[in-house]
C-alpha cells in the first residue's frame, strides 16, 4: 500500500464487496447511475502482469458485476473500460449507458452533449441504486474463486 496512490488511501467508490485481491465500488457519479468499479488491490499496471488465475478471478467479477448493473439498471448499452493511467492498480469501469445520457454515443470522459437528460429520468435510475447494491452482494457473494 502506497500513501500517495488515490486506490491505496481509499476505497475508490462505496465499498460493496472485498476479498483479499479485489473489491467492488460503487462510484457516485450523479449522471451515470450503476457505474461500477472492480479494482485489483495490489499495484498492477496490466492484465497481462498477473498470472492467468488471477486474471480470470478478476475478469469473472467484471462478468457478475456487468451482468448485474444489467439485469437492474436496464442499459442500452455497457461500457467496459481499462485505462489506469493515473493508479498503479488494475480496475474496470462498468458504466451503463443510455441514448439519452450526457455523453452517448461518445465515451463518457468525453465533451458532454448540449441536451442531458431530464431530471425525472435521472431521478428514476438513481432510485435503482438500493436494488444493484442488494444484487451486486448477492452476485458478488456466489463468486467462489480462490
Amino acid at each position: 500500500m502506497t500513501i500517495n496512490c488515490e486506490l491505496c488511501a481509499a476505497a475508490g467508490g462505496e465499498l460493496l464487496h472485498a476479498t483479499e485481491k479485489w473489491r467492488v465500488v460503487l462510484v457516485d457519479d450523479a449522471n451515470y447511475p450503476g457505474f461500477c468499479r472492480v479494482i485489483w488491490n495490489a499495484h498492477v499496471k496490466e492484465m497481462t502482469d498477473l498470472p492467468v488465475p488471477e486474471r480470470n478471478e478478476l475478469m469473472a467479477a467484471v462478468w457478475i458485476v456487468e451482468q448485474a448493473v444489467r439485469d437492474v439498471m436496464a442499459p442500452h448499452k455497457i461500457n467496459l473500460a481499462s485505462f489506469g493511467n493515473m493508479v498503479p492498480h488494475m480496475h474496470w469501469h462498468i458504466i451503463p449507458r443510455y441514448e439519452d445520457d450526457a455523453h452517448f454515443p461518445n465515451p463518457v470522459w468525453a465533451a458532454a452533449r448540449a441536451v442531458l437528460p431530464d431530471a425525472g429520468t435521472l431521478s428514476a435510475r438513481r432510485a435503482l441504486l438500493p436494488v444493484l447494491r442488494l444484487e451486486l452482494l448477492k452476485q458478488l457473494k456466489s463468486l467462489e474463486i480462490s
